[in-house]
């Protein structure tokens, strides 16, 4: 298992193949991912434990709040953002294989 720090947290990759990529993603209290989207990527996301919220949209984002069994499908060219509340957030993560494909568009920690 690779263990990738981020500013915002740690991913977790568990499985890493030429068709699809699984990864726990575990968002540190009151953080958030970058505004972005994928130009290739497509991904499924199932929420393991916490609360997220999830921001899909350019905009006004629609704000979805996701509990522990809650799922979501992103599609290439969806903007979207992750964000844990006070209480932080795990989640899994499974997608096509193309990692670097990230377009930010706002950033926390001046990645953009």
């Amino acid at each position: 298992m690779q263990i990738v720090d981020k500013p915002w947290g740690h991913e977790k990759i568990w499985a890493n193949t030429t068709k699809y990529v699984g990864k726990l993603l575990v968002i540190d209290p009151g953080h958030k991912l970058s505004r972005q989207y994928h130009e290739v990527k497509e991904e499924t996301i199932y929420v393991l434990e916490g609360q997220l919220v999830l921001e899909i949209g350019e905009e006004t984002p629609e704000r979805i709040i996701m509990n522990p069994g809650s799922t979501y499908h992103i599609r290439p060219l969806t903007v979207h953002r992750f964000a844990a509340p006070s209480k932080g957030c795990t989640l899994i993560e499974v997608s096509t294989p193309e990692l670097s494909d990230v377009v930010r568009l706002q950033d926390d920690y001046d990645r953009v």
